[in-house]
């Protein structure tokens, strides 16, 4: 005889449809029998239940609780649109949050056990300090010269040195558009480019990789002066600019200083004002020369705006003709991070971490995880 739960409750059914980003009406149309649970005309078997908690995505223990449970993101959020810090997000991006947050938990104890010293630039300076200030030591300590773009080929080469210089340093960046491996749950870029959760140990990067690769270098500097002050904060910088805040002002002038020098600038400004050219020249994109160019009045909020758009556009573009595909271990690294993985790979050697908590850390199982330590990681 199949097992049926009476005791369901219809609170926690419509909290978790709404929870998922669903209208509670173009739900039932498309999932009748869930309507006949809350209005009380049938009970769901315990497959039946399970079946629906994962289309909601919430644990199935859920389902038993007397109400709805509080969530909250551990970071603020901010919006360029808007004048105040935001603490709702979309399910993708609270469960992209929790999936960096428990790595960053199980490292940050990782790493106390073993020893391993306080990271000293984190929370080095205040929002009331000067920018320039903390590009210096920012500089200093990822040992890079004012030039140091100009060494690389192109701007995605810089994007990669940048991210291993970091990582260098004890920072984790990892990058990934979706909500661990699954495909069918993107992370919007218009509601989430990155955020930061920042501690002494182990500071975590997310940059969105659904992103331009244009904007992403934008992020990551971005990110790190919010290490540099020991904020933690989540961001959608629409049209790559911040919110109307001192904290994500003071990010964005840092991240902006970091990228492209204002002297530096404004000296190849007066010999030429084509983006392509000082893409080149400073390894960037031209979308964040274009910011540049807004930031020391060079060019009006109009024509960044225009510029901005039509790249934004011819990067959709040319994305959407691009098929699937990709190195699948290439992708894993990047959404895990190397220095990461490596520590997780350690603690399983060492006998401090079970194969069954390195593949839940990692999103990886058996063989694949295996190949990708022993041939990828390195």
């Amino acid at each position: 005889m199949t097992t049926r739960i009476e005791n369901i409750n219809n609170d926690l059914i419509e909290w978790a449809i709404l929870r998922s980003g669903s209208s509670l009406e173009q739900f039932y149309i498309q999932n009748p029998i869930v309507e006949s649970w809350v209005k009380g005309d049938k009970f769901p078997t315990v497959k039946q239940l399970e079946s629906f908690t994962h289309k909601v995505h919430v644990p199935f223990g859920y389902m038993f609780l007397p109400t709805p449970p509080l969530e909250t993101i551990p970071l603020p959020f901010f919006r360029t649109a808007q004048k105040t810090t935001n603490s709702k997000v979309s399910l993708n991006v609270y469960h992209t949050i929790q999936i960096i947050q428990d790595r960053q938990n199980w490292l940050t104890e990782y790493l106390d056990d073993i020893g391993f010293p306080n990271l000293s630039f984190i929370g080095k300076y205040k929002v009331t300090d000067s920018y320039k200030n903390i590009v210096t030591d920012i500089r200093e300590v990822l040992q890079l010269k004012q030039d140091w773009a100009s060494k690389c080929k192109t701007w995605e080469e810089a994007l990669n040195f940048l991210t291993t210089k970091i990582e260098e340093i004890g920072i984790i960046v990892t990058f990934n558009g979706i909500v661990g491996t699954n495909t069918h749950r993107v992370i919007d870029v218009s509601e989430c480019r990155g955020f930061v959760l920042v501690n002494k140990k182990a500071p975590f990067l997310f940059i969105n990789a659904t992103d331009a690769k244009a904007a992403q270098m934008f992020t990551i500097m971005h990110e790190l002066a919010h290490i540099w002050l020991g904020e933690s904060a989540g961001f959608d910088n629409s049209n790559l600019l911040p919110a109307n805040d001192p904290i994500e002002l003071l990010c964005d002038k840092v991240a902006a200083e970091l990228l492209v020098p204002e002297q530096l600038f404004l000296q190849e400004w007066a010999i030429t004002q084509n983006f392509q050219t000082l893409s080149k020249l400073f390894k960037v994109s031209p979308i964040v020369i274009s910011r540049r160019a807004l930031d020391l009045k060079c060019i009006s909020f109009q024509q960044f705006l225009t510029f901005y758009n039509q790249y934004m556009d011819a990067f959709r573009n040319k994305k959407s003709k691009q098929g699937p595909g990709g190195d699948f271990y290439a992708t894993t690294k990047k959404r895990i991070s190397p220095r990461f993985a490596t520590f997780v790979n350690n603690a399983v050697r060492e006998n401090k971490l079970l194969y069954r908590d390195a593949y839940k850390l990692t999103n990886m199982k058996g063989d694949t995880y295996n190949k990708f330590v022993t041939e990828y990681l390195y």
